[in-house]
Formats: structure tokens, sequence, C-alpha cells
């Protein structure tokens, strides 16, 4: 289940909204009950020809106020109870959202995009409706059912009232029978449109490279053959969930046809009143709608029980790193950076990504790093940003452990300028801003001019208002790696992480670049991964990884020296004449 908290807290706050929706319903449910009885009064009344003028309007006038009553009453409990539950699932919704927000990157290796997506709109949306249309239809149907068969066994006819309960008794039980049938198929459709989702989602995404290489024709039969699982998903829910309409429609005829065969002979007898039959055949109408309904309480609280079942999954996983934890830091950070004996390995798997890792930088330093794919670079990065969980005593900044630092105030002094530039589908400007108002439209060009994306940004009609599209779709490689970097200067970090930044620029850019960079870097530290020299060359220690070992580390000149790996990198790349030459 939810964690029974987070449910609880909403009702906490909503309880008068509740109490009053909850009565209006209970009354509502009971005053419906008076007017078949009334009914069954002016019908007795008229067939004596005993009721006067005066007393039929006066009747008929009841029945009227008493129609208007019951119709405020429903509206009154539709907003406080429906209504309600449309907030239920969107503070659920904020809530879900707020935990995928502080997941690690471990859960969303194992989730995809697709699945994730069905969480926060189906299964929500199946909550929704068990808070809604569940508790009134339950409410409303164990009251009339209560009340109607108390009125019918009293005041009517015990006989007549039993004969018509048996077959409404085995609905019921047919109802029971199919609840688990019901909810092992919802869960499975809800799994199927978490597949179709994430297929659609995927090809949306990667459209450019399926186009290149002419796969429209297999991707469109592979989305043919997901849309037919969630067909045959559907169709298998609906064939059992089908059933429970019919079923009941069919039993309660079974339970009129009784009545009218049995009732008619007790009134030709004398044994109740023309009146009485008539309200007990309300009253019998009145039961079709709950009985039916509770067939629907039960598939509706099936599909939310299967629901709230998956939910759980993302509301009881593990938070690895919680964000406020940790003491906040009071002054801005100065950006040394100290790794010792650090020895690190993914979850689930046993081979080690970094082993025995010593590294010192101190502020205002440049550290670059090399190695090859694979190497543990990237690993080494997401660790110092506390992307994973590491063990106390291995990462410092300025001779803090960064598990005892607040994390947003960890990374609000971290920079970090990732391979994959992310851009959202707004403006060149708000991608710079990264939504924060603080920042001015002069620091959002100084930022840019920083990056050397100034002028591009500048070439387009609207300027910094462009819109990048999906994803910054309309802009270059080179041009989104530059806004990145843009949106990581400009919040004037103190420590800039430029993790293979360079790699889709040219490289009359790459030295614009720089030659920026070296300027922002004064007085910070830098940490910079790439695989050209050029990039690299530059920084005050070197460091060349193979395998999550270092291998190699000095200033350029030291590594050329030593060549090994370093000095075959520089040389596949042509910069040993501009950089070094043996004496």
């Amino acid at each position: 289940m939810i964690k029974k908290w987070i449910v609880q807290e909403f009702i906490e706050k909503n309880i008068p909204a509740y109490i009053t929706g909850l009565a209006a319903l209970v009354a509502s449910s009971v005053l419906s009950m008076i007017i078949p009885k009334m009914l069954g009064a002016i019908t007795d009344r008229l067939s004596v020809k005993s009721a006067l003028a005066g007393d039929i309007w006066r009747m008929a006038l009841n029945m009227l106020l008493m129609s208007l009553a019951l119709f405020g009453l429903k509206f009154v409990f539709r907003i406080f109870i429906i209504g309600k539950a449309r907030d239920l699932e969107c503070f659920l919704r904020a809530k879900l959202f707020e935990k995928l927000q502080i997941l690690s990157p471990t859960f969303y290796n194992q989730h995809k995009t697709g699945d994730l997506m069905s969480y926060v709109i189906n299964d929500l949306g199946a909550v929704r409706m068990a808070f809604a249309i569940g508790i009134v239809f339950l409410v409303d149907g164990v009251l009339i059912n209560v009340v109607s068969l108390g009125i019918m066994f009293q005041t009517i006819n015990p006989y007549l009232t039993a004969l018509a309960v048996l077959p409404i008794i085995f609905s019921v039980f047919v109802i029971l029978a199919l609840k688990g049938p019901i909810r092992v198929r919802f869960t499975v459709v809800q799994e199927s449109f978490a597949d179709l989702s994430d297929r659609i989602q995927e090809n949306i995404s990667g459209i450019r490279v399926i186009k290149s290489y002419a796969q429209e024709p297999f991707e469109i039969a592979k989305l043919e053959s997901s849309s037919n699982r969630r067909i045959t998903a559907q169709l298998n829910y609906v064939k059992i969930s089908a059933l429970l309409g019919p079923a009941v429609n069919a039993l309660f005829g079974l339970s009129f046809a009784l009545t009218l065969a049995v009732g008619g002979e007790y009134v030709r007898a004398g044994v109740i009143t023309l009146g009485d039959f008539i309200a007990f055949n309300t009253y019998l109408g009145l039961l079709v709608a709950p009985i039916t309904n509770f067939g629907r309480v039960v598939e509706t609280w099936q599909k939310a029980f299967a629901s709230m079942k998956r939910l759980d999954g993302i509301f009881t996983a593990p938070v690895e790193i919680l964000i406020d934890s940790g003491i906040p830091e009071g002054e801005k950070m100065r950006g040394a950076v100290e790794i010792k004996n650090l020895t690190y390995s993914y979850p689930g798997y046993e081979s080690e990504a970094l082993r025995d890792i010593n590294i010192s930088v101190p502020s205002g330093g440049t550290l670059a790093i090399a190695g090859r794919t694979g190497s543990g670079k990237s690993t080494l990065v997401n660790l110092l940003t506390r992307m994973y969980k590491i063990e106390d005593g291995h990462i410092f900044i300025d001779g803090i452990d960064i598990n005892r630092l607040n994390l947003s105030d960890l990374r609000e002094n971290i920079g970090y300028v990732p391979q994959d530039n992310f851009l959202f589908s707004t403006t060149i400007k708000v991608n710079i801003k990264f939504f924060k108002e603080a920042f001015s439209d002069t620091d959002v060009f100084s930022a840019a001019q920083t990056a050397s994306v100034y002028d591009a940004a500048m070439s387009f009609p609207e300027g910094f208002e462009t819109v990048v599209g999906e994803r910054g779709v309309t802009l270059s490689g080179g041009q989104k790696q530059r806004v990145s970097m843009a949106r990581a200067v400009i919040k004037e970090p103190a420590v800039l992480i430029l993790d293979d930044s360079m790699s889709a620029v040219d490289a009359k850019t790459e030295k614009e670049i720089l030659k920026s960079i070296k300027e922002v870097l004064r007085g910070r530290t830098g940490i910079l991964i790439s695989h050209r020299i050029s990039t690299i060359s530059h920084a005050d220690e070197i460091v060349m990884l193979n395998k999550g070992r270092i291998i190699e580390r000095g200033t350029h000149a030291q590594l050329l020296k030593l060549k090994g790996e370093y000095w075959k990198l520089s040389a596949a790349q042509g910069v040993l004449a501009d950089s070094y030459s043996e004496k």
C-alpha cells in the first residue's frame, strides 16, 4: 500500500470537507428512501378515493421539496468528496514527483521512462477513482441497501422481501468471485500501457537516428506489436469486468419476476396493499443501482489496490542520498578537493569502477582527468557530486567530508557540464538561467560570452528568446554544449567540472572557450575530463586512468617525458611537436 502517512496527511488537512461531504452523502441516501414510501401512501389514498385535492397537491409539493433537497445534498457531496479526490490526485502526484527527484541514478537505471509515466498518469488516476466514486458508491450503496431492505422487511412483507433478496445475494457472490481476476488483469493492462508509452517516447526521442538508418518500417512493426499486446491485455480485462453488469442485471430480472408473480398474488389476496406493492417494487428498483455499483466499487478498488501496489514500489524505494542531509555551508566554498583511498563499485556489480584513488586539488587549481572509455572518469565526477553514495572519509571539499555537507549547498557550489548536454524546451535565456529569476539579463549575456555562445544566440532572429525545442533540437551539438557551459558558469561555482565538454566543438571554438574558461577558473577549482590533449594540457595536474586505477600523473610536460599512455594519446592527436621535443 501507499505509505499510510501520505494519504493520512491529506485527509487530516481536509477533515472538515470530508465530514461535510459524508454528511451530505448520508443525508441524501436517507432522504431518497423516504420518497418511495410517500409514493405508496399516495397510491393507497388514490386507490380508495379518500384523498382530497388539497392533500394531493400538498403531497406533490412535499415530494418536489424533497427532490430539491436531494439535488442540493448530491451537489454538496460531489463537491466535497469527488472534488477532493482530484485534490488528492494532485497531492499524490506532487509527493510522487518529489520522491522521484531525490532517488539516485541507480533507480533510473532500472526503470524506463514510459513505466514511470504510467505511474504518474494511470496509477494515480485509479487511486483518484477509488477515493471518488469508490467512496460514494460504497457509502451510498450500503445505506440504500440496509435502509431499503429494512423498510421492505418491516413495513411491507418479510416473506416477499426474502424471496426478492435471494437472487441479489447470489449476485454479490458473483461480484466477489470476480474481484481477484480483475485486479490481476488490470495490473497486466497497466504494465502493457507502460511498455507502449516507453516505446513511443523512445521512438520520438530517437526519430533522427531512426530516419537516418531508414528504420521506420521496423519501428512501426515494433509499435504495432506493443499496441497489440496492449489491446490483448485490455480485452482480457474487459472480458471479465464486463461480466459484472450483465450478471447483476440478469439476477435482478429474476428478482423482479418473482416479486411480480408473488407480490401480485399478495395484492389480490389482500396481504399487502397496492401502494405497498408499488413502494416495494420502487425500493427493489433502488437496489439495482447500489448492487450494480457494488460491482463497480469492487472493480474500482481492485484497480486502485493494483495501482497502489505499483506506486508502493516508488514510495518505498530507498533514498540513498537525502537532499537536506548534512550541515549547511555557512560561507561560499573555496573549492579545495581531496580524494583519499577511494575504491568504488556500482550497486549490484562486483567489479570495481575505481580503485585506490588519491587526488588533491588546491583551491583555484586545475585537475585534468584523461583515459579510455570506461576507465572511471565520469564515475569519479558522479561521486564528487554525490550522485551515488560512498562511505565517509574518502572525498573532502575544503577539508569537510562531502557526506557531512548539505547536498543542495554542495551542488550549488559545483558547476557541472555533463557529456549529455540536456536542454529544456524553452528559450536560450531561460536554459542559461535555469529558471532562476535571481540572474539578470546581464548575467546571462556575460555567461554566454564566457562560453562563446553569445554570437551564436544573437544570430537567431529572436536572439536569446529563441526557443530551442525539445532537448535543444534546434541547436547544433556545439551550441548545446556551450549553452550548457553558460548554465554552469552563470552561478559562479567554487568548483567547475567540464565532463568532455569540448567534444562537439571545432578547434577554433575550443580555443575561444578555453581562453574564456581560463579566466573563469581564476580563483576557482577546475576539473576537466577530456580525450583532447589541447583541452587538458594547461592543467596543473593531469591524471591518466585505466580500468579505474591511476596509471600516470603529472603536468603535460612531465607525462610526455614518461612516454606512456599519455604520450601515445598526444602522439595520436599530433600534439607532440607543439608541446614537447626531446633534448
